[in-house]
């Protein structure tokens, strides 16, 4: 990257994370290229000065740095490995950042395609929610290789306020999925409380009151919490989003031979809430599954 001038950046994907994070990187003035598979989406940035990429491939073409933020493994691996994907599009020396929780042995295949083609890959999934890339203050686990990921310092600090690098290409991903398996166990206790205080007659904000500062608090209770009381279950993150993480995280245990009950709980619960219509509410919606169940 040239010193003297902000590198030209890509960004791939713009749904309830991605939006707010490219939105942030193009108020810091970075010059960006952007595609989505719903071109509508892109329509705000667009109007901010941001220029629409056919493909992952014509956003590489246009870059230096290209973030990709989408839902799914077999979509990460679309956006990079297709034919009209970000490694055919960026140039030798150029650098690619996945920023969606995937697979960590995807972002090693991944990292190993690049090295062929002298394109240095990181896995970068986040954690913090809609509120945190809005604001940004997520905090950012990075996989791959250290100096590249400290040369996109500047980056990393409009997007997050933790940023850890926790080792070679993958290592990201499995910080996330360690982030996830505690996010799992907790939402089945918040949303188990909510419903136990609302059964027993007490005033949630009296209860939100007594319980978020003590040995209880959580982010999830801080900034869930209120929503489930004023009947908000808007995804910050969906649960579908949500049993595709899961779902990785007990692979992954299995592979390492480990036996995760309490994850394995909370997968069989989260589908419960998918089978029961809320695949696309937000996380909390865990609160009206569990009260179905009731």
């Amino acid at each position: 990257m040239n010193k003297n001038m902000l590198p030209r950046l890509g960004w791939i994907g713009l749904g309830i994370m991605g939006h707010s994070m490219a939105s942030r990187l193009m108020d810091a003035g970075y010059p960006l290229t952007v595609f989505n598979r719903t071109r509508t989406k892109a329509e705000p940035l667009l109007s901010k000065g941001a220029v629409w990429g056919d493909t992952p491939k014509s956003v590489a073409q246009s870059s230096e740095i290209v973030f990709s933020m989408v839902g799914f493994p077999e979509d990460v691996r679309e956006v990079a490995l297709g034919d009209n994907g970000v490694l055919n599009g960026l140039k030798s020396g150029g650098v690619y950042v996945d920023m969606t929780t995937s697979s960590p042995s995807l972002a090693v295949e991944i990292a190993e395609a690049a090295l062929q083609r002298n394109i240095v890959t990181l896995d970068a999934p986040v954690s913090g929610g809609d509120v945190g890339a809005r604001n940004g203050t997520l905090s950012i686990m990075i996989g791959g290789d250290e100096t590249t990921a400290d040369v996109l310092t500047p980056i990393w600090n409009q997007l997050g306020k933790t940023i850890v690098h926790h080792g070679p290409p993958g290592s990201g991903q499995h910080a996330k999925m360690v982030n996830q398996t505690l996010i799992a166990g907790n939402m089945i206790g918040l949303c188990e409380a909510f419903l136990y205080a609302r059964k027993s007659g007490l005033d949630m904000e009296k209860v939100l009151q007594s319980v978020s500062s003590g040995a209880a608090g959580s982010w999830s209770l801080s900034n869930l919490g209120p929503r489930m009381q004023r009947g908000d279950f808007a995804p910050g993150f969906m649960i579908e989003h949500f049993v595709k993480d899961l779902g990785m995280a007990l692979a992954e245990s299995r592979r390492m031979g480990l036996s995760l009950p309490g994850l394995e709980l909370a997968d069989r619960l989260y589908r419960c809430a998918i089978d029961r219509g809320f695949a696309k509410s937000g996380t909390q919606a865990l609160l009206l599954a569990l009260d179905d169940i009731s």
